[in-house]
């Protein structure tokens, strides 16, 4: 089940990043035409189609699909939305914050687990926003922090989350651009919101070996995704396609 961290977290080494990933994609259910009634039980059918959709863009890592096929994101918005869930597009979540499209989502994943097939150990999220891909991060890590700086969401995230007893998850309302330093060092970091600058105390929350995974403006103006790896030697960055998330802020409302 969710629980909040307390004071008595104690921070502990971050797991092994594991080896290189396999090329190849096995364990998938093989698709079957959705049903037209709604997401009862056809809504495995289109989580599989919605799978089928990321590969052919070129989404291929195994945990990431498996987790994606898995996690049921009509759950996650309003019902009024529910049909639109498994199309490749960002939908309003209330407070002015949408959920990411699953090419989004897929893709950041990926990246955070590039080149690894054994679950990462812990991992920071910043903006749970409704909590669909901090459960998605459930299935891909052994143990996840998801911070929300809006009371309103981190509710809405704490509900819907609730019923699926999801124990290696903790959903934290508190200041994301501060981290969770209580949790820290992380073997993964990754962020929902985009800032001028990737926030120092992320940098030093994230384990020697770990990578970040966030949007960021960079010298060219535009947002990006940013993949920042922190290495023995010092910590490498990487600037990627150009992307639009909402953006990041300080403090809790």
């Amino acid at each position: 089940m969710v629980a909040r961290p307390s004071a008595s977290v104690t921070p502990r080494p971050a797991a092994p990043l594991g080896p290189p990933i396999r090329p190849a994609v096995t364990g998938l259910v093989e698709s079957r035409p959705a049903q037209a009634s709604g997401f009862g039980t056809g809504s495995q059918a289109v989580r599989v189609d919605m799978v089928r959709k990321l590969q052919a863009q070129g989404i291929s890592h195994t945990g990431v699909l498996m987790a994606m096929q898995t996690v049921e994101r009509h759950r996650f918005v309003d019902s009024a939305l529910a049909n639109q869930a498994y199309e490749d597009t960002s939908l309003p979540i209330g407070l002015g914050q949408t959920i990411s499209k699953p090419n989004v989502v897929a893709r950041m994943l990926e990246l955070m687990c590039q080149g690894r097939t054994e679950k990462l150990g812990r991992v920071l999220e910043i903006g749970t926003g409704c909590g669909y891909q901090a459960v998605v991060l459930s299935h891909l890590s052994q143990e996840v922090y998801s911070i929300e700086r809006l009371r309103g969401l981190h509710e809405k995230a704490r509900e819907n989350v609730r019923t699926l007893r999801v124990a290696n998850l903790h959903l934290i309302f508190g200041d994301g651009m501060l981290g969770f330093p209580k949790g820290a060092p992380y073997a993964a970091i990754i962020a929902a919101a985009g800032g001028e600058a990737i926030p120092q105390a992320w940098i030093d929350q994230l384990a020697v070996g770990g990578r970040l995974v966030a949007p960021a403006v960079t010298v060219r103006g535009h947002q990006h995704l940013v993949v920042i790896d922190k290495t023995a030697r010092g910590v490498e960055r990487s600037e990627l396609e150009a992307v639009h998330f909402v953006p990041l802020k300080s403090g809790i409302a």
